[in-house]
C-alpha cells in the first residue's frame, strides 16, 4: 500500500446536511422580503393601479416569507441536491403554490380589499426571479469558497466517473465536494486528475476510515456484478449515504421515476415521452412564437446592420437559402445570412477536385475548418453564430423551433441517420440545440446523432430554457464554431 496523507472531513462538512438547509432558508427569506419591497415600489409606478394598498408588519416580515419557505420545503429544495436547471422549475412550482396560499389567506383574513392585485402579481413574478438569482449566487459563492459543500468520495476512474465529476464541477446546484478518487486503477482523464487519488478498491475501507467521509458515490465501470454488489454492501455499512450511478448514459430519462420492487430485489425506472402529449407540443409552439416575436423586434436593428455589412463586402443576395429536412421529413428552405462569396459552388468544386485533405474533411463532416469560400464578415458571423439569426423567420413560419435537432440536409439524413429517422422527424429542427452547447463542430457525427436522439427522448420546456441559456455562453466563448 502506498503511503498517503489523508485529509479528514471537518466537523462543519460532516454536518453540511444540517447547516445547508438553514442557510438556504435565510437566503430564501431575504429573497422573498426583497421581492415584497420591489413589488411595492413597482406597484406605485404602475399607472393602472386602483385603490389603496396596505400590508401589515406581521404579514410582510413573517407570514408571506414563511409561506414561501414552507412551499420551497414541500418541493424538497432544502434537502435534495440537483443540477440548477432542475431546481428552477421547482422554485416556480413553489412560488405558484405559495402565491395561491397568500391569495387564500387574504380572503380568509378579510384583507383582500386592502391588498392590491397588482402587488400580488408582482410579488409572484419578483419572488420567482429573486429566489432563483439569490439561490444561484449564494450557491456559487459557497462553492467558490468551499463552504458547506457535501464531501463525497468518488469511486471510479473511467468515462462514467469523469462525466459525474464534470457534472459536479460545472453546476452550482449540486453542492458536492469530491475529496478524492478510489478506483481499480489511477485515473487518466484531466478532470479526475484534479482530485487526489486515495487508493485502490481493496483499500476503500481504510480510505473511508482515515478521511471520515460519510458519502460515497459509485461511478465504476467493468466490475463484475457480484464483486460490485459485495463492494456496495460493504461500503454501505461504513457510511451514511451511498450513491450509485447506473450504466444508463444516453438513455431516455425525462421525468424519471424510481419504483423499488422490494420482494423481487429490483428497481423499476419509469420515463415519459413528453413529445407524445399534444399539450406539450402546444406549449413548445407557444414558447417558440412568443419568444421569437419579441426577440425579432428587439434585434431588428442588428439584422439591418449585418445585412448592410454583407452587401458592402460582397454585393449579392443577403439571405442564403438551403434546403433542409424538417419535421416529418418535409424539406424547407433554411435561412442564413450569406457568409460565402456568390460563386461559392464553383470554389468548392475546384477545392475538392484539387485538395484530397479538404475532400476527406468535407465527406466526413460536410464542413471545412479553413473554408476559402467564406468572406471576412462571414467568418465573423460563423464564429459568433450570427449567420443563423435569420432562422427566426423559419420559426415564425412554423418550419423550425428555437431549440431542437440540428437542421440537416437530405444526404446527411441518408448517410448518418439511417435507422434513426423517426427520432429526427419527431420534432422541428432548432436554431440551437444539444449539439450547439456540447462542442458543436468539435464533436464527431456519431455524437451529433446521439445528441439529437437524446434531445427528442428527453424534451421539456426547462430543457429548452437550459439549452438557450447555455447557447449564450457558448456563443460568447466561441467554442467549436467555424
Amino acid at each position: 500500500m502506498e503511503n498517503r496523507e489523508f485529509v479528514k472531513v471537518t466537523k462543519i462538512e460532516k454536518n453540511t446536511t444540517f447547516f445547508m438547509p438553514l442557510v438556504m432558508m435565510v437566503i430564501d427569506y431575504l429573497a422573498v422580503v426583497s421581492a415584497e419591497e420591489l413589488a411595492l415600489v413597482v406597484r406605485e409606478l404602475v399607472p393602472w393601479k386602483t385603490g389603496g394598498m396596505h400590508i401589515s408588519w406581521l404579514n410582510f416580515w413573517v407570514t408571506v416569507p414563511v409561506i414561501f419557505i414552507l412551499f420551497m420545503q414541500v418541493e424538497k429544495l432544502y434537502k435534495r441536491r440537483a443540477q440548477f436547471w432542475q431546481i428552477i422549475p421547482k422554485i416556480l412550482h413553489g412560488c405558484n403554490y405559495a402565491i395561491l396560499a397568500v391569495i387564500v389567506l387574504m380572503y380568509v383574513a378579510k384583507i383582500s380589499a386592502t391588498t392590491s392585485r397588482v402587488f400580488v402579481v408582482l410579488l409572484w413574478l419578483f419572488a420567482f426571479i429573486l429566489l432563483t438569482i439569490f439561490r444561484y449566487v449564494s450557491s456559487k459563492f459557497l462553492e467558490n469558497i468551499g463552504f458547506l459543500q457535501l464531501p463525497v468520495l468518488l469511486v471510479g476512474s473511467g468515462q462514467k466517473a469523469t462525466a459525474v465529476a464534470k457534472g459536479i464541477l460545472n453546476d452550482a446546484g449540486m453542492g458536492y465536494k469530491i475529496i478524492g478518487i478510489v478506483a481499480e486503477e489511477k485515473p487518466e482523464s484531466d478532470v479526475l486528475k484534479k482530485f487526489p487519488f486515495l487508493g485502490y478498491l481493496d483499500n476503500i475501507d481504510h480510505v473511508i476510515k482515515e478521511t471520515e467521509v460519510k458519502n460515497v458515490m459509485f461511478a465504476i465501470e467493468g466490475l463484475p456484478k457480484g464483486k460490485f454488489k459485495t463492494l456496495v454492501y460493504h461500503v454501505q455499512k461504513l457510511v451514511k449515504t451511498v450513491n450509485i450511478v447506473p450504466d444508463f448514459m444516453g438513455f431516455p430519462m425525462s421525468e424519471l421515476e424510481i419504483e423499488p420492487l422490494f420482494t423481487e430485489k429490483l428497481v423499476l425506472l419509469k420515463t415519459k415521452n413528453n413529445l407524445a402529449r399534444p399539450l406539450n407540443l402546444v406549449i413548445k409552439t407557444v414558447f417558440d412564437y412568443v419568444l421569437t416575436f419579441f426577440g425579432t423586434i428587439a434585434i431588428s436593428p442588428i439584422l439591418l446592420l449585418i445585412a448592410f455589412w454583407i452587401y458592402k463586402e460582397d454585393p449579392g443576395p443577403i439571405i442564403f437559402k438551403h434546403m433542409r429536412v424538417g419535421k416529418d421529413g418535409k424539406l424547407f428552405p433554411c435561412y442564413k445570412f450569406r457568409s460565402m462569396v456568390t460563386n461559392s459552388q464553383e470554389v468548392l468544386e475546384h477545392l475538392l477536385a484539387t485538395n484530397p485533405e479538404a475532400k476527406a474533411e468535407w465527406e466526413a463532416n460536410f464542413k471545412l475548418k479553413n473554408d476559402p469560400r467564406v468572406t471576412k464578415i462571414g467568418a465573423f458571423m460563423r464564429r459568433t453564430s450570427i449567420d443563423e439569426l435569420p432562422q427566426i423567420f423559419n420559426v415564425l413560419k412554423g418550419e423550425m423551433s428555437l431549440v431542437g435537432p440540428r437542421p440537416i440536409i437530405q444526404k446527411e439524413l441518408d448517410v448518418y441517420y439511417k435507422g434513426y429517422e423517426d427520432d429526427y422527424f419527431g420534432v422541428k429542427p432548432g436554431i440551437t440545440g444539444m449539439w450547439q452547447v456540447s462542442g458543436r463542430s468539435d464533436t464527431n457525427y456519431d455524437e451529433r446523432v446521439e445528441l439529437d436522439r437524446w434531445y427528442t427522448a428527453n424534451w421539456s420546456v426547462w430543457l429548452d430554457v437550459m439549452i438557450l441559456y447555455k447557447t449564450i455562453a457558448v456563443v460568447l466563448l466561441r467554442k467549436g464554431a467555424y
